[in-house]
This record gives C-alpha cells, sequence and structure tokens, in this order.
C-alpha cells in the first residue's frame, strides 16, 4: 500500500496524473487527500515510492525499465534481456543513494500520514490483464510467457503462475510498478518455460481492489494450432493456384493447337 506526494522537476509534468490541469507544486485543499495516496518522486524517468512496509526506485526510458532496486535483495538490478550487447550501467553508489532516499520517503510518509489522519485509499482494479508469449511458440525451444496487468491502484500486483494446475514459482520474475498517464499503474510478470503439447499455463492476478485473483489461461497446443493454421491454409492456397495457373496454360495451348 503506496501513500503518494509527488514532485516533479519538469515544468510540463508539473501536474496531477489523475487531473492535468492541477499542479502538483500548490496544491488546492481539494487535491491534498489525492497527493497523500503515495510518497513518489518522479524526475522524468525516475520513479521512487515507500510505503510503511515496502519500497520501490526505478529508472526507465520510453516505458520500458532500465534499472531498479530489489531491496528484498538488497541489490540492483538490470532487466534487459541477455542478448543486449554493452548494456547501459549507472555509476557506482545509485543502489545506496536509494536506500538513502527510502529512508528519508518513509519518515516524510510517517509525518503527512499523522499530519492528514490517513486518508482512505482509493482503490482501482486492473483494467486489463493479457497472457501471451514473448517469442513465436515452437515445441521444445525456451520462450517466456508474459503476464501483463495495467490500470490498477494502488501498485503492486501479485502475480501466481501454474503449470497444468501445480504451482510454479522457478523461473518466474516480476518488474517494479510503472506509473500510467492517468495515475494508474502497469506491472509485467514473466515465466521462463518450454512448450510441449498438451500444457496449460496461468497467470493469477491479485489485487486490493479484487475479490478473488483474476486468472488467465495459455493453452499451448491451442496458440500453437492459431500460429500454425494460418501457414498451412497460405500454404495449402498458394499450391492449388498455382496448380490452377499451371491448368488454364496447358488448356490455353491445347487450344491454340487445335484451332
Amino acid at each position: 500500500m503506496l501513500q503518494v506526494c509527488c514532485l516533479l522537476s519538469d515544468p510540463e509534468l508539473a501536474t496531477s496524473p489523475r487531473n492535468p490541469k492541477r499542479r502538483v507544486l500548490a496544491p488546492s485543499p481539494a487535491s491534498v487527500a489525492e497527493m497523500m495516496r503515495m510518497m513518489i518522486l518522479l524526475i522524468r524517468s525516475l520513479i521512487s515510492g515507500c510505503s510503511d512496509s515496502d519500497g520501490e526506485n526505478m529508472y526507465g526510458l520510453d516505458g520500458e525499465e532500465k534499472w531498479y532496486a530489489d531491496f528484498n535483495k538488497k541489490e540492483e538490478i538490470y532487466p534487459q534481456p541477455p542478448f543486449v550487447v554493452n548494456p547501459f550501467h549507472y555509476q557506482e553508489g545509485t543502489y545506496e543513494g536509494a536506500v538513502a532516499n527510502q529512508q528519508v520517503c518513509k519518515q516524510n510518509l510517517k509525518v503527512d500520514m499523522q499530519a492528514y489522519k490517513n486518508p482512505p485509499l482509493q482503490r482501482d482494479a486492473p483494467s486489463g490483464v493479457m497472457i501471451y508469449t514473448r517469442d513465436e511458440v515452437e515445441f521444445g525451444e525456451k520462450n517466456y510467457l508474459i503476464c501483463y496487468v495495467t490500470g490498477f491502484y494502488p501498485a503492486p500486483v501479485n502475480v501466481s503462475w501454474t503449470k497444468n494446475k501445480e504451482k510454479v514459482t522457478q523461473g518466474s520474475s516480476i518488474n517494479v510498478p510503472y506509473i500510467n498517464k492517468d495515475g494508474t499503474f502497469t506491472q509485467i510478470s514473466r515465466l521462463q518455460f518450454t512448450p510441449q503439447q498438451g500444457d496449460i499455463y496461468s497467470c493469477a492476478v491479485q489485487h486490493l481492489a479484487l475479490t478473488q485473483p483474476e486468472t488467465r489461461l495459455y493453452d499451448v497446443e491451442v496458440h500453437f494450432s492459431l500460429c500454425v493454421g494460418p501457414s498451412v491454409f497460405c500454404g495449402v492456397g498458394l499450391t492449388l493456384g498455382l496448380l490452377g495457373v499451371a491448368a488454364g496454360t496447358f488448356f490455353l495451348i491445347k487450344g491454340n493447337e487445335c484451332s
């Protein structure tokens, strides 16, 4: 559960995400409760947030994560795929700076919550949950399942995976929440898997605004058929078309010989 106050260094960004006409740096009394819902420092592509039990610090570019602090593992994470050559790295001490920011954030949050007497927290359930593969499906070839969750508030969501109704944890990961333009959040979970005929996967999303998990299924066989089907039909159609052209040419030549 995050409580929010926003500080923005870019004048073009200095508006409330829920109301673009309202300045965050000079809030009206009606916007105070809105601002107190989270503590987020937003400087272009930096998001830093905290709650009384959790924290977040992430750098992004064009909607993609470039770096984030994993405060549970006490390390910095670069989520770029392994095929990226010479990936960008932030300067030494970035993680330590994130830890220091968390301490300040939690202290400010404690003071603000006491001052505003714990304002009620708005809850928005995810507006979209999708499951799909990163690459084209090929049996026996390693791939990634993506569970894309967006439009929820507050952050984060919890995503769990199953394979043939059995819970799966190995090979799964989830990014830190990324804020959308309307003030809601997006979060993506990934599961490394090897497609096999007959396997059925699922991702279940839990959130404060949901009374029960929202689940999406991925049937390997069905999706493989959907991918292969158009190619097969295209091949059959092309073959029949060529046969038709050949037959037409043959009868045209025969007709000319007869005349």
